[in-house]
């Protein structure tokens, strides 16, 4: 059997938070399929995080910088010279984005402006992906998935941001990026992901985590919110298809939806439930009063697009998506292989997308 994405052996990638818990598992599956990773991003957003944790900083070449700093952004893409580049860098909590807008805004738009720029002065470059989010979208409570074509404005500071910068990528890809010789330019919009090693705060599946690591309830602010909760690895093998299948053939890059199937849209109570049925220990969890931000209560997303251009489907349903980040942060917790658990997930996925 030859894997699809056999593509990227020996292939030179660059990635904006390689740090992060996306990007950790990022940089994980592009191991796996034997490329040259250089990552750029600021320190560990968390301690714990993933990133330490499997030792990445002794299989890659990182550089611990910030976005926001284009001169040194610049220089680091100059000199790695890559043929791929994934923009993950972001400040992602939507909580965060209330207490410092400016941060955010900063962060999420002059990031893109500084990653694209950069981008365009090395002619290298085949294929960008810069990743947002499904918050981009103007959010009229619908019950159907928000296609690409819909409006974007996104609503709070974090949201808005993403909105601004996949304006900000249209227009560098129709201004600068529009000769033949131009890398191919995509951005992903992708659910809210879930997996093991995510420590972050505001976040449901680490409140989890962390409620179970000391025996306590998990409190859930929003527990009739639907979500299109998904597998980080679903997401990202989605961004590694686009990344390739562009590189290939420019003609297909564009905008791309990757989320869950309609019927793993869930509630934020189903998907604690599910978690606390796996973990076991009698865990249990409330509603809790606490004040937060106005967030929607209803937001999926249509991925046909992504189906027919890209051939790429979710692999992982919802019930198996809890359990590997249940077995995974168990294996953290219980001191055991934290990277072979990791491999055995990715393995899991590779074969979905292996050819004759």
């Amino acid at each position: 059997m030859k894997h699809a994405l056999s593509f990227y052996s020996n292939k030179k990638v660059f990635i904006t938070g390689h740090t992060g818990f996306k990007g950790s598992w990022l940089c994980k599956i592009l191991l796996c399929l034997g490329a040259k990773i250089i990552g750029y991003s600021l320190s560990p957003p968390t301690n714990p995080n993933l990133y330490d944790i499997i030792n990445l900083q002794n299989n890659i070449q990182s550089i611990i910088a910030d976005v926001r700093d284009i001169n040194r952004l610049s220089k680091a893409i100059k000199t790695a010279s890559p043929d791929i580049v994934f923009h993950l860098a972001a400040q992602p909590i939507v909580r965060e984005s209330f207490n410092d807008p400016v941060l955010t805004y900063d962060t999420n738009v002059m990031g893109t402006v500084n990653l694209l720029e950069s981008s365009r002065k090395v002619n290298c470059i085949g294929s960008i992906v810069n990743v947002t989010t499904d918050k981009v979208y103007e959010n009229k409570e619908w019950q159907r998935g928000y296609r690409e074509d819909e409006n974007l404005c996104g609503f709070d500071p974090y949201s808005n941001s993403k909105s601004c910068s996949e304006l900000v990528t249209y227009s560098y890809k129709e201004t600068f990026f529009n000769e033949t010789d131009s890398p191919a330019v995509s951005t992903a919009r992708s659910g809210n992901v879930i997996g093991g090693g995510d420590f972050a705060k505001d976040r449901i599946i680490p409140d989890c985590i962390r409620a179970a690591a000391k025996n306590e309830k998990i409190l859930v602010r929003n527990p009739q919110s639907i979500r299109p909760y998904q597998h980080v690895l679903d997401t990202l093998f989605g961004y590694l298809i686009l990344a390739k299948m562009q590189y290939e053939d420019k003609s297909i890059a564009d905008c791309y939806n990757f989320g869950p199937n309609e019927n793993d849209c869930i509630t934020t109570k189903e998907l604690v439930e599910l978690f606390c049925g796996m973990w076991g220990d009698d865990l249990s969890w409330e509603s809790t009063q606490q004040y937060s931000p106005p967030e929607a209560s209803f937001l999926k997303l249509d991925c046909t697009k992504a189906k027919t251009m890209l051939n790429w489907e979710p692999k992982i349903d919802i019930v198996t998506a809890v359990e590997y980040t249940v077995d995974l942060n168990k294996v953290w917790i219980e001191g055991m292989d934290v990277e072979e658990c990791m491999d055995n997930q990715i393995g899991f996925i590779a074969n979905k997308y292996s050819v004759k």
